[in-house]
């Protein structure tokens, strides 16, 4: 995560709204200010310690007492535009005819240089070996390296380093490589987190979920490329245009059920699913990413660890009595919200006062939305997780069969052959549009990285390679 504060923000840096059949109308009358201070995330990062309305890991020093649930309160639909979560641009679009540097990295003990069109010999250890595949098959690969990688851009900073646009040498591929310093991920104890990470990026397989393509390591450093995902973030759509008609938000909001459904299958618990770990590919499918409080789990066992962002953590999370899968399907629920009223049901004053409203206030579900979405909401944010729609003996299915969610043919979704009714605006693979300016013109190097203390590497068994293409690239258009 990033923190930036953003100046000269105007109506005319704005996209104009576009057609009503996309967007819900604007009430009159609002406006961005000159000078707007937001918070918001990288593409793919864990987040930073610092003092905000975001949670880390830890113990709730003092739980508080649930009460009942919620009643039905007639609001007139608001929009907020200073929103804690929004992602701001964008940048000028970049064509396919743009002229790549010849760059590659070089890494030090004082910093990971970008040196042109030499090629360099590092001590990795992405040797070639027997890598084991999604399905369990043992198949003979060839490691990676970071000379193997041209870089193109900085389209992310998270709290461990950044994140690259890159080209992988002799193709055309292009990719996102999140690069983490080892120093600070063992000074802040995110061994165990940044593993997890990796390890369940190479279980999932799913239309809508990004996919790890390779893991290796440094001396210095930990280096997981992805699919490259340009159309930004879900809600930057939304924080332009207030909220979504129901219509497009059922699909947005049914590709996030089937995602999360994968994960679930697949014993992995997200919790941390809010509108900056929501892409939107050049297609405008939704793309879930950042794993980097993901959990394996078994089934009837829970976790206490209390992890993720305040405005989406489910009550037990905030009471530390100890979480499930459930936890999932309450920050779904949050971010339907969101999407249909534009804003999250529980924000304003500090982390302590939103952990407070999670667990005492009563959901307000505004008259302008249909009987069945505010059904659907009502399941998915019931603060008592035994009750909630998801955690019944069918799971997923109870979500997928509400009558909010009937004209969903989950098949042809599933099989991305149905298309949301909005596209983002991408020119090309190389398109860095959606991503935030200030991190698109930093310069392409990283900072410097101590030698780890111990002389134990904790990360054994990093590297990795798909061995199969992802279904992004077997789908894509030539």
């Amino acid at each position: 995560m990033v923190s930036s504060q953003l100046s000269g923000l105007t109506k005319t840096h704005m996209r104009k709204p576009l057609m009503s059949q996309f967007f819900s109308e604007n009430p009159p009358d609002t406006g961005v200010t000159d000078h707007v201070e937001l918070d918001f995330a990288d593409v793919f990062g864990p987040l930073p310690v610092q003092a905000s309305t975001e949670g880390n890991c830890g113990d709730l020093a003092n739980p508080l007492n649930a009460t009942d649930f919620a009643e039905l309160i007639y609001d007139e639909p608001a929009v907020v535009y200073n929103r804690s979560h929004s992602l701001v641009g964008p940048s000028s679009c970049v064509s396919q005819s743009l002229k790549l540097n010849k760059l590659t990295l070089h890494e030090t003990e004082d910093a990971m240089e970008l040196v042109e069109l030499e090629e360099l010999s590092i001590d990795d250890e992405a040797d070639e070996k027997a890598i084991e595949n999604a399905s369990g098959d043992s198949v003979d690969v060839h490691g990676v390296r970071i000379e193997d990688f041209e870089i193109l851009k900085v389209v992310g900073q998270g709290a461990f380093g950044k994140v690259f646009q890159v080209r992988k040498k002799g193709t055309s591929e292009i990719y996102a490589m999140k690069v983490m310093r080892k120093d600070k991920i063992v000074e802040k104890n995110h061994v165990e987190y940044m593993k997890a990470e990796r390890d369940i990026l190479t279980k999932v397989d799913h239309p809508f979920i990004v996919q790890l393509k390779y893991s290796f390591q440094t001396k210095y450093r930990l280096y997981l490329v992805l699919d490259f995902i340009n159309g930004g973030h879900l809600f930057f759509q939304l924080y332009h245009h207030g909220l979504f008609r129901e219509d497009l938000a059922r699909i947005y909001a049914a590709e996030i059920v089937s995602a999360v459904s994968h994960l679930h299958a697949n014993g992995i618990m997200h919790r941390d699913l809010k509108p900056e770990n929501i892409l939107l590919d050049a297609d405008g499918h939704v793309m879930l990413t950042d794993f980097g409080l993901a959990k394996q789990f078994e089934e009837n066992t829970r976790s206490n660890s209390m992890c993720g962002t305040v405005e989406y953590m489910a009550p037990e999370i905030v009471l530390g009595k100890g979480h499930d899968k459930a936890a999932d399907w309450w920050s779904v629920g949050i971010l339907l919200y969101e999407m249909l009223t534009g804003k999250p049901p529980f924000i304003g004053g500090n982390r302590e006062k939103i952990q407070q409203k999670i667990v005492k206030d009563k959901i307000k579900l505004p008259a302008y939305l249909s009987s069945e979405a505010h059904s659907l909401l009502k399941g998915l944010l019931q603060k008592d997780a035994s009750k909630r729609l998801g955690s019944g003996p069918t799971g997923s299915e109870e979500i997928k069969r509400h009558k909010w969610l009937k004209p969903i043919n989950w098949k042809k979704l599933e099989a991305r052959d149905i298309q949301p009714s909005f596209r983002p605006e991408v020119a090309g693979k190389h398109c860095i549009a959606n991503f935030e300016k200030r991190w698109t013109d930093m310069p392409l190097s990283d900072s410097p990285a101590a030698s780890p203390k111990s002389n134990v590497n904790p990360f054994v068994n990093f590297t990795y390679v798909r061995p199969a293409a992802s279904f992004l690239q077997k789908n894509s258009p030539a």
